[in-house]
């Protein structure tokens, strides 16, 4: 298989892609044609159908498609101008080819978490963390397979364990070197920082925003899933439950970045400083997966509102 990441200027492809999103669009003169994003398991693609007759069969969204043409370049990013498309028939594909998979073990990452969950002395918190991560079957399966981003860091399979597995992590150094820091409940807040994105984004292939996640996003939403759960502790102590819910609600760090509330405690500024660690040096490993130019720079990026050039050898 010809994967997405792979693919350079003037080559032409017959492959097998999903088929991400499918708009309709008119050009400047007034002609439809189709605008597609195209998905494997290395990436995503830009394509254009120009001309809808002949060979274009009818698709939508979601579907696996096949896929002839040739690979131009717009704006300095590829772009597959398609001359032939039809639906694949099951059996001509692998849909693991095209869902990006975290690098790493998702049990063996799982299993990591679960025993940081072991090391809480608080037993109301390792209680409430016990309820997701031990006794809720469902929310552990979406969770496992489920991505942190649509598309700005950790948006693949995964994802959203390997991103919480990385902040907890972190916080635990944190708490190594800053005594000041309560462990539970910052161990606890990183566990539960981001649980509202399996609502707010939907499952692959789609992974898109839902209504749900349009319209509160995911701090609001993982706020609401900790009070549901806490309804099935009795008498978990409210001034804790205040504090846990505050680190949600200002992880992000500042009203512009979506967080309704700035970090007021200790453990909720650590909490922002891991999630934003983490999210950006994985932005830059992402980034750096990508094509350079010969200087070495990648371009602007919008989260590191920076251009970015890798770092030279040391000689």
């Amino acid at each position: 298989m010809k994967y997405i990441a792979s693919l350079r200027e003037g080559e032409r492809v017959s492959e097998i892609y999903l088929c991400k999103t499918r708009q309709v669009a008119r050009s400047k003169i007034g002609k439809t044609y189709y605008s597609l994003s195209l998905q494997d398991k290395t990436g995503l693609i830009d394509a254009k159908i120009w001309e809808l007759s002949g060979g274009i069969d009818h698709f939508e969204a979601l579907d696996y498609v096949k896929v002839d043409g040739d690979v131009t370049s717009f704006q300095g990013a590829p772009q597959l101008n398609v001359r032939r498309l039809r639906v694949a028939s099951a059996g001509e594909f692998d849909p693991a080819d095209y869902l990006p998979v975290s690098e790493k073990g998702i049990d063996q990452m799982y299993g990591e978490l679960l025993n940081y969950i072991k090391t809480m002395k608080n037993q109301a918190l390792r209680t409430l963390a016990e309820k997701f991560f031990v006794e809720d079957a469902e929310f552990i399966e979406v969770f496992k397979g489920h991505s942190a981003a649509k598309t700005i860091h950790h948006g693949f399979v995964g994802g959203l364990l390997e991103h919480t597995l990385s902040v907890v992590k972190l916080c635990d150094f944190y708490c190594g070197q800053y005594p000041l820091l309560k462990r539970d409940l910052l161990i606890g807040a990183a566990l539960f920082h981001d649980i509202g994105k399996t609502r707010e984004l939907s499952a692959f292939p789609q992974n898109d925003y839902t209504d749900e996640g349009q319209l509160l996003g995911h701090i609001v939403i993982g706020t609401i899933m900790l009070e549901e759960k806490l309804r099935d502790i009795p008498n978990f102590p409210k001034k804790l439950a205040s504090e846990l819910e505050h680190c949600i609600l200002a992880h992000h760090g500042e009203y512009e970045y979506g967080s309704p509330k700035k970090p007021a405690l200790a453990e909720a500024l650590a909490l922002n400083f891991a999630d934003n660690l983490d999210a950006k040096m994985q932005t830059l490993k992402e980034l750096f997966a990508g094509k350079a130019g010969e200087d070495g720079w990648l371009g602007f990026n919008r989260l590191l509102d920076s251009n970015v050039r890798r770092t030279s050898e040391l000689e």
